[in-house]
């Protein structure tokens, strides 16, 4: 909730109409009806469990002059004794995200948003590192937090309105004019990002994930549309993996709304074109075209698929506004995006430990793709999946290791609620069995014999937890990195080397 304090603004002022054309004065905004105090404005959501309208009562007695909901909540409202202002919106969601804009009020100068299954984090990232070696003072917003020149904690990719304006409003307060951020299909859907003012908007791929929330692959990619044909503006700039299936579904979205199309990738149809690509143990040189001009570049980023996430980052930079040839000077200088293909530690044989955010098949896929032409002998996997989470992935997951890869080791990853062994079966059933498939519960463990199994020449991808520094099991969350284990390990097994 907005703290309470001298500010105030009238309904009608955060753009909202109250039924009885009433038009109180509001001290603060809240979706958390424990939040709520005197002249506070309560946003009772319906919810996928609970409408927040049951809460409606004690925010009122609280002192919630004014209640935001749509028909359903407004009817519950109207049972309710207490004198508050009701505002009854055909999409509730998004007149909180506008309301929350107006409330705060600013953001920083240029901002954009990447949506797409995989890849956000590290397409974000790196256009935050190229506003940054531009001079720019620069952040990004995401499944990491808040990082960059000013940083804070997020507990969504995509966090609710209030939440994510109000730290809009204080990054541009602490001087930050550049931001780029992950949009979540969750928070899309949700209409997250309603009131955010972008210059430029990214798509990655579209693959298998979050199931669990969505109704169908359909409505899954709606979803993620919903940022090119709601909430990036006609005059904004769409940049668009092309390579994707979907690729061009999605720039056809955005042209029918008039937006610019910068389309990345492999093919002739290309504006930032990927050509050739070679590899070597620490990273890979790349030719790349735009505007009829080649460029050649050093990118220090293990796997092929970094091309395409760094190309979409220079690419939304460009569309926001930089020059093409500033930023291609310093693409050699980003670095890894932390557990996004990350170089963990290294056995005195020389062979390599990654860990990857990976957590879908076609994230383990595509990861284990793109180490092969880095390694010279063979790769060890470590996967898992997550609990309370989508369930037709699990053997999907193991199938995808066990292809790629020559060693495979199901291991937990964050178990939640549901049995850890359970989750393991569903991921073992996917792959093709042998003696180069095995089951180790405990994750720390999982990692040290998966060290042990890395002879001269070959590579370890432990994947699912990436940059997370805990493991989720029932309610309780333990420390746990897998960097920090793969140090460990190496360290155990080589007499202190790592």
């Amino acid at each position: 909730m907005t703290s309470a304090s001298a500010k105030t603004k009238t309904l009608s002022e955060l753009g909202l109409t109250a039924r009885g054309g009433r038009n109180p004065r509001v001290s603060g905004l809240a979706v958390d009806s424990r939040e709520v105090r005197d002249g506070t404005l309560f946003a009772a959501l319906p919810g996928t469990k609970v409408h927040g309208a049951r809460f409606a009562e004690g925010a009122i007695a609280d002192g919630a002059v004014a209640i935001l909901t749509d028909s359903v909540g407004a009817a519950m409202v109207a049972e309710l004794d207490g004198d508050v202002a009701v505002v009854v919106a055909e999409d509730p969601r998004a007149a909180l995200a506008g309301a929350a804009a107006l409330w705060f009020g600013a953001q920083p100068e240029t901002m954009i948003a990447v949506t797409g299954t995989n890849g956000k984090t590290s397409v974000a990232t790196f256009a935050r590192q190229i506003w940054t070696l531009l001079g720019e003072e620069a952040i990004n917003l995401g499944t990491t937090g808040i990082e960059g020149a000013w940083s804070a904690p997020l507990h969504h990719t995509t966090p609710e309105p209030i939440t994510l304006h109000r730290a809009l409003s204080e990054a541009a307060g602490a001087g930050i004019t550049h931001a780029a951020m992950e949009a979540s299909s969750h928070g899309l859907a949700q209409r997250r990002l309603d009131g955010v003012h972008l210059a430029a908007a990214g798509f990655t791929n579209f693959t298998q994930d979050h199931l669990d929330y969505h109704e169908s692959f359909e409505a899954y990619f709606d979803a993620k549309a919903g940022l090119f044909d709601r909430v990036l503006p006609e005059d904004g700039v769409a940049v668009i993996n092309i390579d994707d299936p979907k690729g061009e579904d999605m720039a056809s979205i955005a042209t029918l709304r008039g937006q610019e199309v910068i389309r990345v990738g492999h093919g002739p149809n290309a504006d930032l074109r990927i050509g050739t690509q070679r590899f070597d143990a620490t990273g890979q040189e790349l030719r790349f075209d735009w505007q009829g001009a080649s460029h050649q570049v050093r990118l220090n980023l293990i796997g092929g698929f970094q091309a395409e996430n760094v190309l979409l980052a220079a690419g939304l930079v460009i569309g926001a506004g930089d020059d093409p040839d500033r930023v291609f000077e310093v693409l050699p200088s980003l670095v890894t995006v932390r557990g996004r293909m990350q170089h963990a530690a290294t056995r005195q044989n020389g062979a390599a430990v990654f860990v990857d955010y990976a957590h879908t098949p076609d994230a383990v896929a595509t990861a284990l793709r793109a180490l092969r032409p880095h390694v010279m002998g063979r790769l060890v996997a470590i996967i898992g999946a997550g609990g309370d989470r989508d369930t037709t992935k699990r053997p999907l997951m193991g199938e995808a290791a066990s292809y790629h890869a020559d060693m495979v080791i199901v291991t937990d990853d964050n178990p939640r609620s549901e049995d850890p062994a359970a989750i393991r079966a569903a991921v073992l059933a996917g792959t093709s069995g042998g003696e180069q498939v095995i089951e180790v519960a405990d994750r720390a463990e999982a990692i040290l014999r998966g060290v042990d199994a890395l002879g001269p020449g070959d590579a370890l991808l432990i994947a699912g937890k990436g940059h997370e520094s805990g493991q989720v099991v029932g309610d309780t969350v333990y420390p746990f990195d897998d960097v920090e284990q793969a140090s460990v390990a190496v360290s155990a097994l080589d007499g202190g080397l790592a």
